[in-house]
């Protein structure tokens, strides 16, 4: 049976923390791993542009002994061009797994339900998981550890919150999301990382006050205007400047250490 990666949500504690060593273990010895895609052929279908997620995919897949085929955001768009579910289909007659960065999630699930390969979330607009997964792993290589530690995520509430509140809250991290007014993550996806906290142990605060972030190892910024937000960047700095990201916030936190996920615009989200 095929297994697909849409998001963390209905993952267990147990076994997002195996995907995490693993991770570990193949970052340390990648020759040992070298041939586990031997003969498997993968197809990136991307409408959104991407830099890190595009490369990233291409050289792991390479060096885990696969094939990266991408399609970008011209070929491969599905709007006005392909029903999603015939896309999907004929992909998986060729390849043996989809990767795809789209524009709504609903997209994703429709590839899930036509392909009988698995599909993976390169980014959507509720989840970014693999960017999740990558940053706790930087924690972990940082701290060597994620339980006890506390993020800090101040910003726009977007898809990478909501991956991070999932993944950190699997992990036994402690979590507290920074936003201004109207700008919070998902009641639904809160309610969700609150309901896997609560297994594992772990706080999930949220808070419009920069001093909720006090005590944060971690202090995470993401760009205010997430892809396709056509807001004036004038009406968006006026709201989220006093939540920059800069060395006042982290000595008045005590944060030890600044993560982006990039592209990062400096001098406005962070300096």
């Amino acid at each position: 049976m095929k297994q697909d990666l849409l998001t963390f949500a209905n993952w267990t504690p147990e076994a997002m923390q195996n995907l995490l060593q693993l991770a570990v273990e193949i970052k340390q010895a990648p020759a040992s791993y070298s041939n586990v895609l031997a003969g498997k052929s993968i197809v990136a279908l991307f409408e959104k542009p991407s830099l890190r997620t595009r490369v990233s995919f291409d050289i792991g897949i390479n060096k885990l002994g696969g094939h990266m085929v991408y399609l970008d955001v011209q070929s491969g768009k599905l709007a006005g061009r392909e029903d999603a579910v015939d896309t999907a289909a004929n992909l998986a007659c060729w390849a043996d797994a989809i990767v795809a960065r789209v524009f709504s999630h609903t997209t994703l699930e429709t590839f899930s339900k036509a392909a009988n390969v698995p599909v993976v979330n390169a980014l959507c607009d509720k989840y970014h998981p693999c960017q999740g997964l990558a940053d706790y792993l930087t924690m972990f290589e940082r701290f060597g550890k994620t339980e006890g530690l506390t993020m800090a995520y101040v910003g726009d509430g977007n898809n990478v919150t909501h991956s991070l509140l999932i993944v950190g809250a699997l992990l036994g991290c402690n979590q507290v999301v920074v936003t201004p007014e109207g700008h919070e993550a998902s009641p639904e996806i809160v309610a969700q990382a609150k309901a896997i906290a609560e297994k594992t142990g772990v706080t999930i605060v949220e808070s419009t006050e920069l001093s909720a972030a006090n005590g944060a190892d971690v202090i995470y910024a993401d760009t205010w205007l997430s892809m396709g937000d056509d807001t004036p960047l004038d009406v968006i700095k006026e709201k989220f400047m006093p939540y920059q990201v800069n060395e006042a916030l982290m000595e008045a936190t005590g944060a030890s250490y600044v993560m982006h996920c990039q592209p990062a615009h400096r001098d406005l989200e962070i300096t």
